[in-house]
């Protein structure tokens, strides 16, 4: 390979993962605000069951969104999240790697 070609295409791989660092820092930043500690606490809360007994008694406005009271929606997120932390948790280095 010649040296300029070999050196161009350094250089979109920089542009690349500078790309992608910084979108991750962006997303990574967002995550960092998210309540999610706050909506599992919820949903595992005695309070969570009294407001889906209510959604099931049908006291609850029809225009009211009530994603949180799906069973499946808030325990798919937090299986997700967690999916997510061991792939995160996975890209850090081992410790043989680190001596």
């Amino acid at each position: 390979m010649e040296r300029m070609e070999r050196i161009q295409q350094m250089e979109e791989k920089l542009d690349t993962a500078a790309a992608a660092v910084q979108a991750l820092e962006k997303a990574l930043a967002l995550y960092k605000k998210a309540p999610l500690q706050e909506v599992f606490d919820y949903y595992f809360s005695p309070q969570w069951r009294e407001d889906f007994e209510a959604n099931e008694r049908g006291e609850l406005p029809p225009n009211l969104k009530r994603g949180v009271l799906a069973e499946d929606t808030v325990y798919d997120l937090f299986t997700q999240n967690r999916a997510l932390l061991e792939e995160l948790r996975s890209l850090l280095p081992s410790k043989e790697e680190e001596t």
